[in-house]
Order: structure tokens, then sequence, then C-alpha cells
């Protein structure tokens, strides 16, 4: 693939990572479970940490893209999963 593919999917990733860190800090503050919730905002915040880095730079990685694809990845697949054992897990 090209360095220009690479740069898109980078920012699409970092876009992503923002996103999710505004979608579930709303979510938050519509008085769902904090705990979770922040837990899942973790990974996103070091990926647009990772990829502001990257787009400031102009240097661009095939391993960020890598990862952050199974970070998303595995994050839609398990969410509610997850969610949900953190939940239980602190209310026992």
């Amino acid at each position: 693939m090209s360095h220009r593919n690479l740069v898109i999917i980078t920012k699409i990733i970092l876009f992503y990572s923002l996103f999710y860190i505004v979608m579930k800090a709303i979510v938050i503050f519509g008085e769902a479970w904090l705990i979770p919730n922040l837990l899942l905002m973790i990974p996103y915040f070091i990926l647009a940490g990772i990829g502001w880095m990257h787009l400031k730079r102009d240097d661009y990685s095939w391993w960020y893209v890598g990862i952050g694809s199974a970070v998303i990845i595995l994050t839609r697949i398990y969410e509610s999963q997850f969610s949900l054992w953190v939940q239980q897990q602190v209310v026992s």
C-alpha cells in the first residue's frame, strides 16, 4: 500500500479515537456507568496521543495502523461484555 493510504488510515484512526473519547464523555455525563466507560477510554487516549504525534511529526507507521485497527475492532466486539463485567466487579 502507498504512503498516501498510510496517512489516510492514520488520520481515520486518530479521528475515530477522538470521536470515541467525546462519545464516552457524553455518555458518562448522561449518568452511565463511570468506571467501565473510563476504562474503555484509556486505549483511545493512548491512540489519540500517538496519532497526534505522528501527525505533527509527519512520520507515519504501519505499526500504529495495525495496533489501532486491532484496538478498535476488539473494543467494538467486547465493549458490552467488558462494561458489564467491570460494573459487576465494582458493585460486588
